[in-house]
């Protein structure tokens, strides 16, 4: 008997090994050319039908400040927020860069700036460019073929549509009070989530998960240390289970870490990025929904579009729709 439950237990381990090696780049069912992934299941009519359902003029901002000094992915050297002058107002009375004297100059103030920053930083979605499997990415664009000097000639951001659907907030704080360092959440918990909520997912929703790392944004090294964030199976439930359409999250790297798997260091990212074709948004703000326990809405947004980038920043609109 011990022998036979030692096999079986060699058969399962082979088996979950042989698994966690199975992940392979998705080919679209929307074409050998398609660029935007389930973002084709948004439609007119789906966007027509959303925003029919808004009936009043009350709207939720759900994207974060830009400032020095603001969290960001750094581990791996990318570079943080830089923000400088160009003009000052007494700059340009000094300077007289315009060449039109110190009387135009302290009668016509000019201030000018510029910034710096990595595209995942902020309030953003990442393209599905920015993680891959085995050399490739979604639809099975090869970098050897589609990434020059300046970007990837697929998938950049600038192909990434204006958003118009129904957004759907599953406050997971809310339901389970306080979340674990590194929690990660898991497909039961946002179904009894949503189950207290008493709202049903739909096909093509937009999903934002609240794990309440929003509240630490001000302050980085809290907002960066231990953020709780979805699992694996969490995202399969709400991929293949309910065909949900984008993802969003509150935290810094939408998965938990450590990674759940040895074989990947960021399985979620690239189920959902290489292997489904899906995009999701990070460092959303989604403390005043919440508050006023706004959980359905309808969802207008836009990333700037970065030609070949793999991320670009986003300025979510919430727009009730009870």
């Amino acid at each position: 008997m011990k022998k036979t439950i030692q096999i079986l237990a060699l058969a399962l381990l082979f088996h979950a090994v042989e698994a966690q090696h199975n992940e392979e780049v998705g080919k679209s069912p929307w074409g050998s050319t398609d660029e935007i992934g389930t973002l084709n299941m948004m439609t007119e009519t789906s966007k027509i039908n959303i925003l029919s359902k808004v009936k009043s003029g009350k709207s939720y901002d759900l994207s974060v400040d830009y400032f020095v000094g603001m969290p960001s992915f750094h581990s791996l050297g990318d570079p943080g927020y830089q923000y400088w002058l160009t003009h000052t107002p007494h700059g340009t009375v000094v300077d007289n860069p315009n060449g039109l004297g110190e009387a135009m100059n302290k009668k016509v103030s000019y201030t000018g700036d510029a910034i710096s920053m990595y595209t995942h930083m902020g309030t953003h979605i990442d393209a599905l460019n920015h993680f891959g499997l085995n050399g490739k990415i979604w639809n099975g664009f090869t970098p050897e073929e589609h990434l020059g000097n300046k970007g990837w000639k697929k998938t950049g951001a600038e192909m990434i549509p204006p958003i118009i659907a129904r957004g759907v907030l599953i406050d997971v704080l809310s339901y389970k009070g306080s979340l674990p360092p590194n929690y990660r959440i898991t497909a039961k918990d946002l179904q009894l989530t949503l189950q207290q909520q008493k709202v049903k997912l739909q096909k093509g929703d937009v999903v934002f998960i609240r794990t309440g790392q929003a509240r630490f944004y001000e302050h980085a090294n809290q907002y960066l240390d231990n953020y709780p964030g979805i699992s694996l199976d969490a995202a399969k439930w709400l991929v293949e289970e309910q065909e949900i359409m984008l993802l969003g999250a509150d935290n810094l790297s939408f998965e938990a870490f450590p990674p759940e798997r040895k074989d990947n260091w960021v399985p979620v990212h690239t189920y959902l990025l290489a292997e489904r074709g899906m995009m999701f948004i990070e460092q959303l703000y989604l403390e005043d929904l919440s508050k006023d326990h706004v959980y359905e809405f309808a969802l207008i947004t836009a990333s700037l579009k970065f030609k070949g980038a793999s991320g670009a920043p986003m300025r979510p609109i919430a727009l009730p729709i009870h």
